[in-house]
C-alpha cells in the first residue's frame, strides 16, 4: 500500500503527474481563497458596500473585454504538437501583446458608454486605469503555459501565491490610506505587473522574443477563432449575473450581492482551475475513447473532482446565512440569501465542468464553441426572464435552470470524445439535487428576503 501511494505521488507517468499537479493547484487555490477571505473581511470594514458594487462593475467590464478578445493562446499551447517549439511560442507571445494593447485602447474608448449603462459617472476615471492590467498581462511569458502543459505546477503555484499576497497587501494598505475605490483599482494594476515580472524572472526556459511565423500564426488563429467565439459565450455564462443584475440593482445592493457571490463561487472556481490546468493534459495523453482503461481512469478523476466540489458547495448552501452574520456587520446581512441560492444553483454546472475541456484537448475547438454558445443562450434567457418576473431570486434560479437544460449538449460533446458517463452524472444529480433542495428549505426565509432587493 505504501509503495502504491509512493508511486502515485512520485512516479513520472501521467496519473502521478496529474495527481501532483492537481494537489498543487488545489493548494494554491485554497491559499488564494483564504487570502481573499481575509482581505475581504478587512476591506469590508475599511470601505463601504458601494465600493464593492463599483469595483464589480469595473471587473465585469474588463473581464468582458478580455473574454471577447480571447484567441485561445493558452489552450493552443497546451494541446498543440508544437507547444514546446520556440517559434510557435514567440508567435503566440506576440499575439498576446497585440491583444493586450488593443484591449487597453478599446477600454478607454468605451468608458463613457459603460458609465451611462451602469449609472455610475466615476467609472469614466476608474476604467482606463484598471484597463492597464490587460496591457500589462499581454507581456506574460508563455513559459507559464508550457509549465501547465507538462503538469509542472510547483513553481507556478508559488509565484501565483506570491503575486496574490502582493496584491492583497497593497489593496489593504491603500484602502486604509484612501478609503476609496481607487485602492482596489490600483492594487489590481500593481498585482498584474508583479505577476508578469515574477513569471519572467523565475520560470525556467528561454525568454520570449517578438516573432511572426506564418505557420504558427495560422495554427494559433485557426484553433483560436472558435475559442474566441467560445469565450464570448463564456462571458455570457460567467458574467451574465453581473451584467443583468448590475443593471437592475443600485450600487449599494449590487455591492451586497457581490459579497454573497464571493462566498458562493468558491467550489466552482476551484473546479474550473483544476479542470483547466489538469484535465486537458489527461484528455490529450490518455484519450478516454482510446481504451476502456483510459475511460475508467478518467471516471475515477471525475468522481473525485465532482464529489469534492459538491461537498464544498454544500457548506455555503447550508450555512451561508450563518457565515455572513458571523463575519460581517449588519450592512451585509442580506448577502446570506445570495450565498445560499447561488450555491444551490451550481449543482448542474459542477457536474458538467469536468467534461468541458475534452474537445479542446482533442483540438476540436468548434464543438467546444457549440457547447459554450448553447449555455450562453440558456443562461442569459433564464436570467432575463427570471429577473423580469421574480426579481433577484428569479435571476439566480434562472441561471441554475439554464445549466440544467444545457446538460444534454454537455453529454453530446463528451460522447464525441468517448468521455460521457451518464450513470455517473445521474447519480450526482440525484445526490446533489436532494442536498440543494434541503438547503433551500432550511434557509427559505433568507431566500424570501432577497425579494427586498429593488431596482436601482
Amino acid at each position: 500500500m505504501i509503495a502504491g501511494i509512493r508511486n502515485l505521488t512520485q512516479g513520472t507517468g501521467l496519473m502521478p503527474r496529474a495527481m501532483r499537479s492537481a494537489g498543487l493547484n488545489l493548494m494554491g487555490f485554497g491559499f488564494s481563497q483564504v487570502l481573499r477571505l481575509g482581505s475581504n473581511l478587512i476591506l469590508t470594514r475599511l470601505l463601504f458596500p458601494e465600493a464593492f458594487g463599483v469595483m464589480a462593475m469595473v471587473s465585469v467590464f474588463l473581464m468582458g473585454l478580455a473574454m471577447f478578445s480571447d484567441v485561445g493562446v493558452g489552450p493552443a499551447i497546451m494541446q498543440s504538437k508544437r507547444g514546446d517549439d520556440r517559434d510557435f511560442l514567440n508567435t503566440a507571445w506576440t499575439i498576446q501583446i497585440i491583444r493586450g494593447t488593443c484591449l487597453f485602447l478599446v477600454a478607454v474608448a468605451l468608458t463613457w458608454p459603460m458609465a451611462l449603462y451602469f449609472g455610475e459617472p466615476d467609472l469614466v476615471w476608474y476604467l482606463p486605469v484598471a484597463a492597464l492590467t490587460q496591457l500589462i498581462l499581454g507581456f506574460q511569458p508563455t513559459r507559464y503555459e508550457t509549465a501547465n502543459r507538462h503538469l509542472r505546477a510547483g513553481r507556478v503555484t508559488v509565484l501565483d501565491m506570491t503575486t496574490q499576497v502582493i496584491g492583497v497587501v497593497i489593496a489593504i494598505a491603500l484602502a486604509w490610506w484612501w478609503q476609496s475605490v481607487w485602492a482596489l483599482v490600483i492594487s489590481g494594476v500593481i498585482s498584474a505587473a508583479a505577476q508578469v515580472i515574477l513569471f519572467d524572472l523565475f520560470l525556467p526556459g528561454e525568454r520570449n522574443k517578438l516573432r511572426w511565423e506564418a505557420e504558427a500564426r495560422h495554427e494559433l488563429i485557426h484553433f483560436g477563432k472558435w475559442v474566441f467565439l467560445s469565450t464570448i459565450a463564456g462571458f455570457a455564462i460567467g458574467q451574465a449575473d453581473k451584467v443583468v443584475i448590475g443593471g437592475y440593482l443600485g450600487t449599494h445592493d449590487f455591492g451586497i450581492y457581490n459579497i454573497g457571490f464571493f462566498w458562493a463561487s468558491f467550489p466552482l472556481m476551484m473546479g474550473s482551475v483544476v479542470v483547466r490546468k489538469v484535465m486537458i493534459p489527461i484528455y490529450r495523453e490518455s484519450p478516454p475513447g482510446a481504451s476502456r482503461e483510459n475511460f475508467l481512469r478518467l471516471r475515477r478523476m471525475r468522481v473525485l473532482a465532482t464529489a469534492g466540489m459538491i461537498a464544498l458547495v454544500m457548506v455555503p448552501a447550508f450555512f451561508g446565512g450563518w457565515l455572513i452574520a458571523l463575519l460581517y456587520d449588519p450592512r451585509y446581512l442580506a448577502a446570506g440569501g445570495v450565498v445560499v441560492l447561488i450555491s444551490a444553483m451550481q449543482i448542474p454546472a459542477i457536474i458538467g465542468v469536468t467534461y468541458d475541456q475534452a474537445a479542446l484537448a482533442a483540438g476540436d475547438s468548434k464543438r467546444f464553441f457549440v457547447l459554450a454558445a448553447t449555455r450562453a443562450v440558456f443562461v442569459v434567457t433564464g436570467m432575463v426572464i427570471g429577473i423580469t418576473y421574480w426579481g433577484l431570486p428569479g435571476a439566480l434560479a434562472g441561471q441554475g435552470a439554464a445549466m440544467l437544460a444545457a446538460h444534454p449538449v454537455v453529454g453530446w460533446l463528451a460522447s464525441r470524445q468517448g468521455a460521457w458517463d451518464p450513470l455517473n452524472d445521474m447519480g450526482f444529480y440525484v445526490i446533489g439535487g436532494a442536498l440543494a433542495t434541503l438547503a433551500l428549505w432550511l434557509n427559505w426565509p433568507l431566500i424570501e428576503a432577497l425579494g427586498t432587493f429593488q431596482p436601482g
